[in-house]
């Protein structure tokens, strides 16, 4: 008998201390539920993810900066344009998939702040554009949360002029560094509809 009222006592204290406070599932908390649930994501399928949204940021960043500095022929104006400030469309297209995006110029292959395969690799690409080869995209695994995707500007952009000034070889660079967390989450969205 006291042993059953004593369960009973504690069962009673149990749920009133429980309360009336519910966990509230907002977007963030299902986003971060979603997230922890185990994936099956091979290096792979990364890049081809990052392949192609890295062509689509590239693409409409390289437009609204070349329709920007057709429209100004001022020099502060164009150099806050070159260091994509000013440019409302780039920094939606940024914030909307998390992606850090970048104007390099050859100046930037001795850019300590970039790591040593990103400068080779921009080394590389000022090399294609003195030998007129055409560029292709690349996409590095910096290490195991980011990925860079570099493209260059084609050679007779006005960018490369604006940006960097007379150069002996037109050349300018898009950096798009992706955080592999967002990545996997782009992917697992686009799965679910």
């Amino acid at each position: 008998m006291i042993r059953s009222c004593l369960v009973s006592a504690l069962l009673i204290s149990m749920l009133s201390g429980c309360g009336t406070d519910r966990v509230k599932y907002t977007d963030e908390l299902k986003r971060e539920m979603a997230d922890s649930k185990i994936k099956r994501i091979t290096d792979p399928d990364l890049i081809e993810t990052i392949d192609n949204i890295g062509q689509k940021i590239s693409v409409a960043v390289q437009n609204d900066l070349t329709a920007a500095l057709e429209k100004t022929t001022d020099p502060a104006s164009r150099a806050k344009l070159c260091q994509l400030q000013n440019l409302p469309r780039t920094k939606a297209i940024s914030e909307r998939y998390a992606v850090d995006v970048s104007l390099l110029g050859s100046a930037d292959i001795q850019n300590k702040a970039l790591s040593q395969k990103e400068r080779e690799i921009l080394d590389a690409y000022l090399y294609n554009a003195k030998q007129k080869l055409s560029p292709i995209s690349n996409i590095q695994k910096i290490n195991d949360t980011l990925f860079v995707y570099n493209v260059a500007v084609p050679t007779k952009n006005p960018i490369c002029e604006a940006c960097f000034g007379k150069q002996e070889v037109p050349f300018a660079v898009w950096r798009l560094a992706f955080s592999r967390r967002e990545v996997i989450r782009r992917m697992s969205a686009s799965t679910k509809k």
